[in-house]
């Protein structure tokens, strides 16, 4: 199977798939799934140690999932408000979370330059534009939460209207909450430029491999990935399949797989991007309920995605619900009302899965006795923290004793909630999206917060 047909692989020039799996193969590290996580974790293993044996597993092609169809943010946001870190591990672990994650930015630019990966790596900052009276009390609401939680304004901090239009505007912008902890990326080039730099460094990939289960260590075997072409047998065998988790065997219930859908605009004029800025390439969003994102690509594209896809009952993925017309319509048009002068046809629609944990935090699991591992659950904030998790990966495998600056994280070696059985999660999932659709709805109509944006505060928060 192809990959989507995105804005970000349009522009990567076709590749032939790399070889399948054929027959069986003994290797000391078997990674599961190509996509960011699997390949920072094979690239980050060969560097702390040359002389390892690990191969790559992947389905169809590298980066056919969310690492080579996302936004393109590489972010230092978490996806759990800072107040519930801080409420469940303390002030001192949320702020080594914080600084590991702001480092983690132009860490992972740095790393890609060191492989010769040209990506449009481009750290610019993010901007969350506040549209209306309410989303401007958020917005300064959220600067200042952020602030008494340690956060001076060299990494988040209030633009006023006048301030904003110097940088980057929308329509009807009131200022925005602005971090300079960001980049925008092509992810389609980052990811498969990862793929050949874990090649470079001595680590195989088959490709067109779909492995269907996995079996821990037992005391007359190693650890196996069992595919139709082969089995795998290794010291650990990881597990790095994020949105596609549903699938194995197993592990129904581990993530919820949520949809995410994006446009792309034909190239705009210099002359249009004048009016709006973004010269500095800050990716941007605003204060509404339901989440969108965007950015101006190094083509002078915007490109432009968001929630709103419904989730599918039994965690299902299948390739027809990576389209969905009203939701692509709806971003459309949301993409007009921030920019009213906005006349290029919409050129690209794509979309698919990405995962998400019963308590939005992400997981890095190594069991050592039996030689299964595992790293994912970003809920869409994946660019960075799979740097993160996969170093955090690597320094489990290779010093299992050692302590490190990401083996400490709160998440790392932590457990997670798994969700609930249907129609319960089909239920939650797809009430939170409705109220935060009405939420959304009702301020633009009245002004006022809705009694929806507080029972979307109590859903989430459960």
């Amino acid at each position: 199977m192809q990959p989507p047909r995105s804005l970000w692989w349009s522009q990567i020039d076709p590749t032939s798939p790399r070889a399948a799996l054929r027959g069986d193969v003994d290797v000391d590290v078997a990674i599961v799934g190509g996509g960011y996580t699997g390949l920072w974790t094979a690239r980050e293993l060969l560097r702390r140690d040359p002389g390892l044996r690990v191969c790559v597993l992947e389905a169809q092609v590298c980066g056919f999932g969310a690492s080579g169809r996302n936004g393109g943010w590489v972010s230092a946001l978490f996806p759990v408000p800072a107040s519930t870190v801080i409420a469940r591990h303390g002030l001192e672990a949320y702020t080594r979370l914080r600084h590991t994650l702001q480092d983690a930015v132009p860490a992972l630019g740095a790393a890609a330059a060191a492989d010769a990966i040209e990506c449009s790596f481009v750290q610019g900052g993010t901007l969350s534009f506040a549209r209306s009276p309410l989303q401007e009390a958020r917005g300064r609401a959220y600067v200042a939460e952020a602030a008494a939680h340690g956060l001076g304004p060299q990494d988040l901090r209030w633009m006023e209207a006048g301030e904003l239009r110097e940088v980057a505007t929308v329509a009807q912008a009131r200022g925005a909450a602005f971090s300079p902890h960001c980049a925008r990326v092509q992810p389609a080039r980052l990811v498969r430029g990862l793929a050949e730099a874990v090649e470079r460094h001595g680590g195989v990939i088959y490709e067109n491999t779909r492995v269907t289960r996995l079996e821990g260590a037992t005391s007359t075997r190693p650890a196996r990935a069992l595919s139709a072409a082969g089995v795998v047998s290794a010291r650990y065998v990881v597990r790095a399949t994020e949105g596609f988790t549903p699938a194995m065997e197993g592990q129904r219930r581990t993530v919820v797989p949520l949809y995410s859908l994006m446009i792309a605009t034909e190239p705009l004029s210099r002359e249009w991007w004048d009016d709006y800025g973004f010269a500095t390439a800050p990716t941007f969003n605003d204060e509404r309920h339901l989440l969108v994102y965007g950015q101006r690509t190094a083509d002078d594209r915007l490109a432009f995605g968001g929630r709103g896809s419904p989730y599918h009952y039994g965690s299902t993925v299948e390739p027809r619900y990576d389209l969905n017309e009203g939701v692509f319509d709806h971003l459309a048009a949301s993409l007009r009302e921030l920019f009213p002068t906005l006349d290029a046809e919409v050129s690209h629609r794509w979309g698919g899965p990405l995962a998400m944990p019963r308590d939005k935090f992400p997981s890095v699991q190594v069991d050592h006795h039996s030689g299964l591992a595992s790293a994912g659950g970003y809920t869409g904030d994946g660019v960075t923290l799979s740097y993160v998790c996969a170093n955090a990966l690597a320094d489990l495998i290779t010093a299992p004793s050692a302590d490190t600056a990401v083996t400490t994280l709160p998440f790392v070696r932590a457990t997670t909630r798994r969700w609930e059985v249907e129609p319960l999660r089909w239920l939650g999932i797809n009430t939170g999206l409705a109220l935060a659709t009405w939420a959304d709805h009702a301020e633009r109509r009245h002004g006022r917060e809705s009694r929806a944006a507080r029972w979307l505060t109590r859903l989430m928060d459960a």
